[in-house]
């Protein structure tokens, strides 16, 4: 088995087809989703999670048919269903069928909800490289819902990974609308300098994700000094170290950044570590 995923009160198999041409989601984006993590029985911070997740469905409008401890309940179930040697992508949605009474606007009544559950291969601590992303930029809050974990956003992340792979990196660094650093195409970025950890300031342009918050709270519980403050690019051709956190990856040192070879580091080690054991804590089977 493959993927599970639950829609409409029952638990299927492979790749349900879901959405209609005529759904407000299929054709004008009303839609948002989130994704946890499973392993080795484990499920780190998956009701924070199911809370964004509605959160996330308000700030697009809809009216969410769950509520984050019926969606964390259907988690636990899903994982349960694969055994503890999986290595899960957990991904609850929400999505609006129908438009409201302006010529784009949702009904939030339409609202539908699904949870998506499948193998995806963890890397974790795998080191990766970046580049600066040059096509692209960050949104502000009054032109996109940064606010919300959107399935709308993405296009935009996408550009900037092909850019990226195009230049031969992993990823790749995004600036704001002022030029400064934002995040990566798909996680939140640190650095280190002098034993002192920064990552950019929640400035609205980027989602300051589930992980990154899990691994500022665990350095700073384990004595370290964490920074949140404006990042210049000028800052990453200086640091020591620089990481990734995020739901794909985890906790993953950068051992390219444009031009530089950097070695993976002892905090980005360290925060990987803490990351780990503290998942291990967080038992789902």
């Amino acid at each position: 088995m493959d993927t599970l995923t639950y829609w409409k009160g029952a638990w299927h198999e492979g790749n349900p087809a879901i959405l209609g041409p005529r759904d407000h989601a299929f054709w004008l984006g009303s839609m948002v989703f989130d994704g946890g993590r499973a392993f080795d029985g484990c499920g780190p911070d998956l009701d924070l999670h199911a809370q964004r997740v509605v959160r996330s469905a308000r700030a697009l409008g809809l009216a969410p048919t769950k509520t984050p401890e019926e969606i964390l309940a259907l988690m636990h179930e899903g994982v349960r269903r694969f055994g503890p040697k999986a290595e899960l992508y957990v991904r609850p949605m929400f999505w609006a069928t129908k438009g409201g009474p302006g010529p784009i606007s949702v009904d939030p009544e339409s609202t539908e909800f699904l949870l998506c559950i499948y193998v995806s291969p963890m890397r974790a601590g795998t080191p990766l490289s970046l580049g600066l992303c040059r096509s692209i930029r960050r949104p502000t809050p009054e032109t996109a819902p940064t606010d919300a974990k959107a399935s709308c956003l993405y296009p935009n992340s996408s550009r900037g990974a092909a850019e990226m792979a195009k230049r031969g990196f992993n990823n790749g660094v995004v600036l704001d609308a002022l030029g400064n650093v934002a995040e990566t195409c798909s996680s939140n970025i640190f650095l280190a300098k002098d034993g002192v950890v920064a990552t950019p300031v929640p400035n609205g342009s980027f989602l300051a994700g589930i992980t990154r918050f899990r691994t500022i709270k665990l350095l700073r519980d384990a004595g370290m000094r964490i920074d949140e403050r404006t990042v210049t690019p000028a800052d990453l051709d200086d640091a020591d170290e620089i990481f990734t956190t995020g739901n794909a990856g985890k906790v993953q040192p950068v051992n390219r950044y444009e031009s530089r070879d950097l070695q993976p580091g002892p905090i980005a080690m360290k925060a990987h570590e803490l990351y780990m054991a503290y998942s291990h804590t967080q038992r789902v089977l």
